[in-house]
């Protein structure tokens, strides 16, 4: 298992070798003069070199990536040309109210997702079951920012019990904290809900009818203890690979739900600094957003081993 994880973790610096060189791109893909862009049709000449001088632009494209490699490897993600404050420390900023929101769906999805799934088992042989089927179908279909509005019309403004926009700090107050992040984030998880009780249903049906199983109905053990202690624990494997795709996919959720719920979180400071043309903000963003996803990944191969203890890496 040591020698797995080592080998998992030497496997992600090429990935995020390959990452680094999209993010690198983002700029030097950009049609045309990516300081020309960011100050604007009214801009002297020199004002545009001296910024091309100051983001160093004026460097051959290989010095400039190899430059931004050896600052990176040294935690220096450049400066924000907006707000002239290390990118580093304006992402971390930006962190508690995007960690927030991730946290809070992320728990929803589990609490609703798993019971759902193992009730609709459970019912397996009655109309419930089709029913599931079907709302399950449509919370995958349906559009986050189209549902987001509904709910915004519905609880924010027609019975307005919660705020539409806005965020405060857990330092301020748990129920505070709760009552600003209840809608986002259920909007975040309401789609990956029908996703992972779907997946984690599907999963429980191809163990209920195995030897397995029927020799511990054989043996008395009632048909509750049956589905939590053998069917559900097998029907786990998967599941885990869905919600750790699952957490990831909430890092780009964040970016339409900050937005539309007014969010000072990675996301909103995303989709302001394109706004803005801040492209240091933009990499260092992008290339954390890309490092939290492949090491989701990796936590979600290293969690198999102690689900399924039959599991083993060579």
């Amino acid at each position: 298992m040591l020698q797995y994880t080592i080998r998992r973790f030497i496997s992600v610096i090429p990935v995020m070798f390959i990452v680094s060189v999209i993010v690198f791109l983002l700029v030097h893909l950009t049609p045309g003069n990516p300081a020309y862009l960011i100050l604007g049709e009214d801009s002297s000449k020199e004002s545009i070199k001296q910024l091309e001088e100051q983001l160093g632009l004026d460097k051959p494209i290989a010095v400039q990536f190899f430059d931004w490699i050896k600052n990176i490897l040294t935690g220096d993600l450049g400066q924000s040309i907006y707000s002239s404050e290390p990118v580093t420390q304006v992402i971390f900023d930006r962190f508690g109210p995007t960690f927030s929101l991730m946290l809070l769906s992320l728990i929803f999805i589990l609490v609703i997702s798993i019971p759902i799934a193992i009730f609709v088992v459970a019912m397996r042989k009655t109309i419930l079951d089709p029913i599931f089927l079907t709302i399950s179908l449509l919370g995958v279909s349906i559009p986050e920012f189209w549902f987001a509005i509904l709910l915004v019309l519905a609880f924010g403004v027609t019975f307005p019990i919660f705020p539409v926009a806005g965020y405060a700090p857990i330092a301020e107050g748990v129920f505070s904290w709760l009552y600003y992040l209840i809608l986002p984030a259920f909007v975040l998880a309401a789609v990956e809900v029908g996703l992972i009780a779907r997946m984690l249903r599907d999963g429980m049906l191809e163990s209920i009818n195995q030897d397995y199983t029927r020799t511990v109905r054989a043996k008395g053990v009632r048909e509750s203890t049956v589905l939590m202690k053998h069917v559900f624990a097998n029907a786990l494997i998967p599941t885990t690979t869905v919600v750790g795709t699952a957490v990831a996919g909430l890092l780009g959720g964040t970016v339409i739900i900050e937005t539309l719920f007014t969010i000072p979180g990675i996301g909103q400071l995303l989709i302001d600094s394109i706004y803005r043309r801040d492209y240091p903000v933009i990499q260092g963003v992008v290339l954390i957003i890309s490092a939290i996803y492949v090491l989701i990944n990796l936590l979600v191969d290293l969690l198999y081993a102690f689900l399924d203890p039959r599991i083993r890496y060579d």
